[in-house]
């Protein structure tokens, strides 16, 4: 059993820390964006070096008080909020948010957790890199809570998730001993791969404290284009032309429903869109190029030889960079005109690129049989990861319809593992999923899993209750 983060226990941390670091946490560390959950009260430490985290860590294990790590707060499965138990230490790193070293020449930057995305991105790109992890939160989200949710992002296609990202990791493990791995190397064959382990656990098996991230050249060209098409089927067969035609320079292919379009037609009026006629499928697709070819010139022959066999229907390529932030504007702002709808249901689901087309026909009349609801599906058609959100009828309010969220889920993630998908593509697990982990995974897995949480972690205290459930 744990025990609560009570004022003997901050006393006791207050007396290994300087002064500040501990306090008691304000409301917005103890609410999660969607506003569904919150942890009811909670200390809050903000260390300012990897000694100081260990040192929590340690009086932590010691005092058998749990530990619920926050990054920037964005994420959507309730990681970062403990509902339920005794009060617990939330762990802010938002003051150690230092680049240590950046190695342009070996495409590398190392981070502290503390670092927002976009402070990652403007620091690379000052040394004329990429980095290309991109999120819509990259201003709040930080690096930690990136690569502890394994986070994805619209760039995936081409560069992989954030452990495809990551080189090394310095954490602090759950007994406060310090995991010195913040190599460089792009080969290590010395054992097992515990930097991997650590990412997208989710803060349930140490705290990842700074990492060495991999950066790119910065394309030469690049070039945005919307595409209407006539359904998921010709996007990914779009997908795969364009692909060729680019040898492999796509870096990001968005599939878009109509609903999504007139929802910001709906709560954001003023955002132009490409297309007077709001068309029933469309792709944002970006391409990066070397010196040569001009990317608008390719989008053109995409476009032209798709038109002809009846893959899109229209188009428009982006003439400015600022008609190309124009258009990511829009893609990016779905989200938000989801939230202001409110949805009832919200999942974020991966599939195999040949079961998607399937899905999207079958998983409307199996949603209608519930009730008559709207969807919304968009996501990262490239990578097989859908947004598939389900929200009330035009005039309704979602909390009438709220009672529906767990039949809704139940139907959309049976639909996904009867088609060898995932119930969780980028978003993580967190405390909102842990029971359809429990359902759809596999046995083995889990338990393979339980045995790793009670090796590295016996005692329960970090992140108890996230990924999997908590022992009594």
């Amino acid at each position: 059993m744990l025990n609560p983060a009570d004022d003997a226990f901050a006393q006791a941390l207050s007396a290994v820390l300087p002064e500040g670091t501990v306090t008691r946490a304000p409301d917005h560390y103890l609410e999660e964006p969607r506003r569904k959950a919150a942890t009811p009260a909670a200390l809050l430490a903000r260390p300012r070096s990897i000694d100081e985290v260990a040192r929590i860590v340690r009086t932590c294990t010691e005092a058998r008080v749990g530990i619920v790590p926050w990054g920037g707060g964005t994420g959507l499965v309730q990681g970062q909020v403990k509902p339920e138990g005794p009060a617990p230490l939330i762990l802010s790193l938002e003051r150690m948010a230092r680049v240590r070293a950046l190695h342009a020449e070996e495409n590398v930057i190392v981070v502290e957790a503390g670092a927002t995305l976009a402070e990652v991105r403007t620091a690379a790109e000052a040394a004329g890199r990429l980095f290309p992890l991109s999120l819509a939160s990259e201003g709040t989200a930080r690096i930690g809570g990136n690569l502890s949710t394994n986070a994805g992002g619209v760039n995936v296609l081409r560069y992989g998730n954030a452990r495809d990202l990551c080189l090394g990791l310095e954490a602090v493990l759950p007994d406060g001993s310090v995991l010195n791995g913040l190599t460089r190397l792009r080969k290590d064959n010395t054992g097992y791969a515990l930097k991997d382990l650590l990412i997208g656990a989710e803060g349930t098996l140490g705290i990842i404290t700074a990492a060495a991230l991999k950066l790119f050249p910065r394309p030469a060209g690049v070039g945005t284009a919307f595409f209407t098409v006539t359904g998921p089927g010709a996007a990914l067969a779009l997908l795969a032309r364009a692909q060729a035609l680019t040898f492999g320079g796509v870096t990001s292919f968005e599939l878009i429903h109509r609903q999504g379009l007139l929802f910001l037609d709906e709560c954001l009026p003023d955002l132009r869109q490409p297309f007077a006629d709001r068309p029933e499928w469309s792709v944002l697709a970006e391409i990066g190029l070397p010196e040569g070819p001009a990317p608008e010139d390719i989008l053109a022959t995409l476009f032209e030889a798709s038109l002809s066999d009846g893959l899109v229907t229209d188009g428009v390529i982006a003439a400015s960079l600022t008609q190309r932030q124009a258009f990511w504007t829009l893609r990016e702002s779905l989200p938000e005109a989801n939230r202001r709808i409110g949805a009832v249901s919200s999942h974020d689901i991966s599939l195999p690129l040949s079961e998607i087309e399937g899905f999207v026909a079958e998983a409307p009349a199996r949603i209608a049989a519930i009730a008559d609801l709207r969807i919304n599906c968009f996501g990262h058609l490239g990578d097989g990861n859908l947004h598939y959100n389900v929200f009330p009828p035009k005039g309704g309010e979602a909390r009438a319809f709220r009672h529906l969220a767990p039949a809704v889920m139940d139907c959309v993630h049976a639909m996904v593992a009867a088609r060898g998908g995932s119930i969780s593509a980028e978003h993580g697990i967190g405390r909102l999923k842990v029971a359809d982990l429990e359902r759809y995974g596999d046995p083995t897995k889990l338990a393979a899993m339980r045995a790793i949480k009670a090796a590295l972690d016996p005692l329960g205290i970090m992140n108890p209750g996230a990924v999997l459930r908590q022992a009594d």
